[in-house]
């Protein structure tokens, strides 16, 4: 099945907006466009339902069922209970809190692990918790490629003692696809529950969580062209058996015990749109599903299966440029289509000549500091990144690589 790429770019305003139009954006790891059905609902929220949601009158109401719908509907499309799927500011502060929640249940003399091929989001507030005790182990990358071994876990699990492994499904700079379902067996079969971080990848296709068994999985809503909100899928009996870090009176509601602030009422209901748009991709290209997982499931394969087809042609072009060096992968089918390459030298200001030709990306160290130091690259020099999602067309890439021939 061929993704319907016109179909795809028409959901999304922005590409009729002057300005923006005759773009190519190559910013998506940075934060996607947004589809039609999230701003219409976000739109509808501030219009019409902009009062404290569950009250019994009409506005109320209908704002508490439109906050219902999208835990109910993204948490079946993930593969968890509804009540186990929660909305946070960021997935940085989603994390930031749980950490709080392990500060309290860990022990001294107990351990977790984390990399360094991580995003800054869930790797610092983990080793925070070196200030109570607890002992920090970090599995490393390899310096040449940014892979994560999974052979290098297990003596970092050996002695038992490890409670909490945090890990990315894939880095935002490397983008190497970390085989999770494998990682998380290994860390079951330790005694250590998991904590991954999705956000790279999410916007690559709504992951099955229940399918991978991850404890934890966080990701962003805004690069999943939803709003600026964190989502987190928490099991069950590990988010009941962590103290509570919201309101006490809340403490026997999941979705509620991490989460201190009552959430952005709007954001939440907006995020039916993801859902909403998942599930036209899925009509337009298959045959009606009634099961929410699996239309999901084939939305995931039909994007993934798009995204390997246009980034593989800009993977081959840097590949053999001998004045830069890929990160990751070599081949679409093994990374997210975030591209980032060491220029040797600043890379904004190449961003900066990129924007002259009509394509928007950026330069930096995009908070992964610690993988890029452990690659020897140094973050203040930042890397070059250019990132695709499902509704990047061939033309873009072609308009990219022109641009890339001319300016470096």
């Amino acid at each position: 099945m061929q993704l319907d790429l016109s179909f795809v770019r028409a959901q999304f305003p922005a590409f009729s907006v002057p300005g923006l139009a005759d773009q190519a954006f190559f910013e998506n790891a940075g934060g996607s466009y947004a589809c039609a059905p999230v701003i219409e609902r976000l739109t509808r929220f501030y219009r019409e339902r902009k009062v404290q949601p569950y009250a019994p009158y009409a506005a109320a109401t209908a704002g508490g069922a439109e906050m219902d719908e999208a835990r109910l509907r993204l948490a079946a499309m993930m593969g968890v209970k509804t009540h186990e799927l929660s909305f946070g500011p960021s997935t940085t502060a989603n994390t930031y809190v749980l950490a709080q929640a392990f500060r309290r249940a860990l022990k001294p003399g107990e351990a977790i692990v984390v990399t360094d091929q991580d995003h800054e989001a869930n790797s610092g507030p983990w080793r925070r918790l070196a200030e109570e005790g607890i002992e920090v182990r970090e599995w490393r990358i390899d310096p040449a490629t940014g892979h994560l071994d999974p052979a290098r876990l297990a003596p970092l699990l050996a002695d038992g003692r490890v409670r909490l492994l945090c890990f990315p499904h894939c880095s935002n700079v490397v983008a190497e696809i970390n085989p999770v379902a494998e990682i998380v067996t290994t860390a079951h079969a330790a005694g250590a529950v998991t904590c991954v971080d999705g956000v790279s990848y999410a916007p690559h296709g709504i992951p099955d969580v229940g399918a991978l068994g991850a404890d934890i999985y966080l990701f962003s809503a805004y690069k999943t062209y939803g709003p600026h909100q964190g989502i987190m899928a928490i099991r069950e009996d590990l988010g009941m058996r962590l103290p509570t870090q919201g309101h006490w009176f809340n403490g026997d509601t999941l979705y509620k015990r991490f989460t201190p602030a009552g959430p952005d009422h709007a954001q939440v209901a907006a995020s039916a749109g993801i859902a909403d748009y998942f599930d036209a991709l899925h009509d337009r290209h298959f045959a009606p599903e009634p099961d929410a997982r699996k239309r999901a499931a084939r939305v995931h394969d039909l994007m993934r299966a798009q995204e390997v087809t246009v980034c593989q042609p800009l993977l081959d072009y840097l590949r053999n440029r001998n004045d830069l060096r890929l990160l990751g992968p070599a081949e679409a089918t093994q990374r997210a289509p975030t591209v980032a390459v060491d220029l040797g030298r600043a890379a904004e200001p190449v961003s900066a000549a990129l924007a002259a030709h009509g394509i928007n990306c950026w330069a930096g160290d995009f908070y992964a500091v610690r993988p890029l130091s452990a690659m020897g690259i140094d973050p203040h020099r930042g890397v070059l990144r250019m990132s695709m999602v499902h509704y990047t067309s061939a033309g873009d890439v072609a308009r990219l690589i022109a641009a890339l021939d001319t300016v470096l």
